[in-house]
């Protein structure tokens, strides 16, 4: 018994071994059940958070028809070449375009001119062949009209504004006189724009920092906005029914002025805070997107609303390049395009109501960088092939049309890519907004393509202001018989004598400039002499 006792007592620590060593075997399957547990609750939580996995990719890939919008420029016998593109160091796009011509600043000895050419007319274009040349000075920026696909206006260094009308057929010889010339500038003239909505209301700002609007059928100055800007201007766009203003400034400030009431409504100090020139345009919302640079030089883009400027609504940095961003917007689709100068890309952004508010779409590369830019209006575009937008590309030496297009399956008409659109009916007289009425666009449908546009476009030449200084004053004779009846004749005598003193002293006013220019040719003929 003692040795089975003795040998029952060597048992009890192995014993006590196997307890122990079975204590941690215990524990080993409890933690592989603790770990089998959470791989069964991983298993199901997939099949609960696989809808919320789509909805983020849902919102990564945002959905919009414009996401697939593609460039291309056209064949090299379809470009305009052998042209002389102006060389001058302003900021503006240098070209003009509208569904019969583009109008493009060239390089001109002995003052300033700009080439009209039939949008058909492509392939080399002749030296000799005849350009738009009456003014004194660099032309600096040129416009055509929204409401007559004939009549351009035209600002310059010879501090004048001038109006042209083009020939149906475009010019088979030099255009050096215009219908008329708008002085009231002290500088050049570097931005004119027309009314969007009223016939025959122009937009001219200079560098003597005031903005003037004119009423071209009687060519005089009706409003004169002086003291609102203490530097030179670098843009101005009107509103979509022409009620507002939205102005870019070297002070860094962007306003919103109503020309009317010679009041500003809203600004905005440093809406960007580099010291390069800034662009402001008004959207059909009446929100304001402006391009500009930071204060570490680099480019951006920022979205304001015009009720409240304290804040943008959103900001976005773009790239370190020194080329100053051209806005160009297509209200009908909310798609802003932007084209840098001495850039070789145009970047297109959609702007809508959800953020981040302005959505990058694409970019458009080419090789050669961009002198200059022209923005055909929407009633110029080829509807059939889905062409959305069309930009002519100015080069050193020529011009290339580049076509923005939606790809679609189908041949038929696409009413979601073209809504109705401004047509070239004004909505307004002259003489009606500069008494305070408002009208919006009047709207087309493109189903039909553009060419009833046109149709009608040729009518509205007819009765247009632009045979234009006697239309307002055969509308005022029947006012101003009815109330001196007994005396209708004097008042037409007046009027014919008023145009004859404007005439003779526009003519004055141009000899007094050939003059000035004769004299500093004449010093500089002696300086080489000496």
């Amino acid at each position: 018994m003692q040795r089975q006792q003795g040998r029952v007592k060597p048992e009890g620590p192995k014993a006590q071994v196997q307890v122990a060593e079975q204590g941690p075997s215990v524990k080993v399957s409890q933690m592989k059940n603790a770990f089998d547990v959470p791989k069964k609750s991983k298993e199901r939580p997939p099949e609960v958070q696989s809808p919320p996995k789509k909805d983020m990719l849902r919102r990564v890939v945002r959905q919009s028809k414009f996401r697939h919008v593609f460039g291309q420029a056209v064949r090299n016998d379809q470009c305009y070449d052998d042209i002389r593109v102006s060389r001058v160091t302003w900021d503006s796009s240098f070209c003009a375009v509208n569904p019969k011509f583009v109008a493009i600043i060239i390089d001109a000895s002995g003052g300033g001119a700009f080439l009209v050419l039939p949008l058909q007319k492509t392939g080399r274009i002749d030296k000799v062949y005849p350009t738009v040349c009456g003014h004194t000075g660099p032309v600096l920026d040129i416009d055509w009209c929204p409401h007559n696909d004939l009549v351009i206006a035209s600002g310059s260094e010879d501090c004048t504004v001038m109006v042209w009308q083009i020939p149906e057929n475009g010019l088979e010889t030099p255009l050096s006189e215009p219908v008329v010339v708008l002085e009231g500038h002290s500088k050049r003239v570097g931005i004119v724009s027309w009314h969007p909505t009223a016939r025959n209301v122009l937009l001219s700002a200079g560098c003597d920092n005031q903005i003037v609007i004119w009423n071209v059928g009687t060519g005089e100055a009706m409003i004169n906005l002086e003291d609102m800007h203490p530097d030179v201007i670098f843009s101005v766009s009107w509103s979509r029914n022409g009620s507002l203003l939205c102005t870019a400034c070297k002070d860094k400030k962007v306003r919103v002025i109503d020309p009317r009431k010679k009041k500003i409504v809203a600004e905005k100090d440093k809406a960007h805070e580099g010291a390069r020139p800034m662009r402001a345009i008004f959207l059909a919302d009446g929100n304001i997107f402006t391009t500009g640079f930071s204060r570490m030089s680099e480019r951006q883009l920022a979205l304001w609303k015009t009720d409240n400027m304290d804040e943008p609504i959103c900001v976005q940095e773009m790239d370190s390049s020194n080329g100053v961003l051209l806005p160009f917007y297509d209200s009908d689709t909310n798609v802003v395009y932007l084209c840098g100068k001495g850039d070789s890309s145009i970047r297109y952004f959609e702007i809508t109501d959800e953020a981040p508010f302005v959505h990058y779409l694409n970019t458009f590369s080419t090789k050669e960088p961009q002198r200059g830019m022209g923005y055909m209006p929407k009633r110029g575009l080829d509807v059939n092939k889905c062409e959305i937008a069309r930009f002519y590309k100015l080069h050193e030496r020529k011009c290339e049309p580049i076509i923005m297009t939606v790809p679609r399956k189908s041949d038929l008409f696409q009413d979601d890519l073209y809504p109705d659109t401004a047509g070239p009916d004004p909505a307004l007289e002259a003489e009606e907004w500069f008494a305070g009425k408002n009208g919006g666009p009047i709207l087309i449908s493109l189903k039909d393509g553009y060419v009833s546009t046109k149709n009608r476009d040729l009518k509205v030449v007819k009765a247009n202001v632009l045979e234009t200084k006697p239309t307002p004053k055969a509308e005022n004779i029947p006012s101003i018989q009815k109330h001196a009846s007994h005396a209708p004749q004097p008042s037409k005598m007046e009027d014919k004598l008023e145009e004859v003193l404007r005439e003779f002293k526009s003519l004055r006013d141009r000899v007094i400039l050939q003059d000035r220019r004769i004299a500093r040719l004449e010093e500089q003929v002696a300086k080489v002499a000496m």
